[in-house]
């Protein structure tokens, strides 16, 4: 009978660490969906302002804002067509 109780007493002890294992991998996948779903919140802040720096790179690089700049702040002109002169090597 000793054996019965013994053999009882190592099916229970399976089944409640069983399900301790069930409770603790439950929590960690909840856990790891949550901090999946911050960084997917977060992948898609950056991946919005990705998207404004490169509008405010390609409006800051335009060919006529560069010019006006040069005209304005420099003081650049096109040179006069008489002025230019061609180097050759």
């Amino acid at each position: 009978m000793s054996w019965r109780l013994l053999g009882i007493g190592v099916l229970l002890a399976a089944v409640l660490s069983t399900a301790v294992a069930v409770v603790f991998s439950t929590h960690q996948s909840r856990k790891h969906f949550t901090e999946l779903q911050t960084l997917k919140n977060v992948e898609e802040d950056l991946n919005i302002d990705w998207g404004r720096l490169q509008l405010e790179q390609s409006t800051l690089g335009a060919h006529g804002r560069i010019e006006k700049l040069a005209r304005e702040r420099l003081q650049m002109r096109f040179p006069v067509p008489g002025s230019i002169v061609m180097v050759q090597q």
